[in-house]
């Protein structure tokens, strides 16, 4: 991977918070510069024949900046020639439960953007609509099981056959490891001003088998990056 060119990203991506203050700012800059799902997600191509995502838990909007920062310096020619074709997103929603996080968003993207929608919501409750693609990095743990079931059988409906589903989770059946990465969640979550919840978690073969009952077909990946974490990217496509 290209560090000069993935810095042009951070970059490029992470200017649109500065009008959300330091925080938001700094927050982008951290999480996309060192967050390793970012990387692979345009590396690999996971959301480049996706025009249509929702993003459940978007918080401030990082993933979306970071599309339409790849979006636009792909118009522009400067794209990793080994790398997939770069994103065209059209249409960006996103459902985000805390206040905070939603008026960073709004300072970023502005009222009108004619891509990007972050709306204050519970993903367990909203309408889900017929995106091409939905995402949940690093927020599924914060709903019980049952509702977790609940959750993804939605999202299985929502999506047409080639749909994707693209989370991370935390491998509960990886002891200390899982264990630090639920430290880290907290102690991120206490940053962003947020209360500290009960996380619920599952092992990755059962977060596998259920996927799978559903009709996805699931690759797993390790996300630690060189971290001793127990973080793991469920890339799902509908069969």
């Amino acid at each position: 991977m290209s560090q000069a060119f993935l810095q042009e990203l951070v970059d490029h991506a992470s200017e649109r918070f500065r009008a959300g203050g330091r925080f938001a700012y700094h927050y982008a800059r951290g999480k996309l510069g060192y967050d390793t799902i970012f990387h692979d997600i345009l590396r690999r191509g996971l959301l480049s024949h996706t025009p249509r995502v929702l993003d459940l838990g978007s918080g401030q909007g990082s993933l979306f900046a970071w599309l339409l920062a790849a979006q636009q310096l792909a118009a522009q020619g400067r794209w990793p020639g080994d790398w997939a074709p770069p994103p065209q997103p059209q249409a960006l929603r996103g459902v985000e439960l805390m206040g905070r996080d939603v008026d960073r968003a709004a300072q970023a993207f502005g009222a009108t953007h004619p891509v990007v929608r972050i709306e204050l919501g519970d993903m367990t409750r909203t309408d889900l609509g017929q995106p091409d693609a939905i995402t949940i990095l690093d927020a599924l743990h914060y709903v019980d099981h049952p509702r977790q079931s609940e959750l993804l059988a939605r999202i299985r409906d929502a999506l047409p056959r080639g749909g994707v589903f693209l989370t991370r989770i935390g491998d509960a059946s990886a002891g200390w490891r899982y264990q630090m990465g639920l430290n880290i969640d907290r102690a991120v979550t206490f940053a962003r001003g947020h209360r500290l919840s009960r996380l619920y978690a599952r092992p990755l073969a059962d977060w596998r088998a259920e996927l799978e009952s559903l009709g996805f077909e699931v690759d797993s990946r390790d996300m630690s990056g060189n971290k001793p974490l127990a973080n793991v990217m469920l890339h799902c496509r509908v069969r």
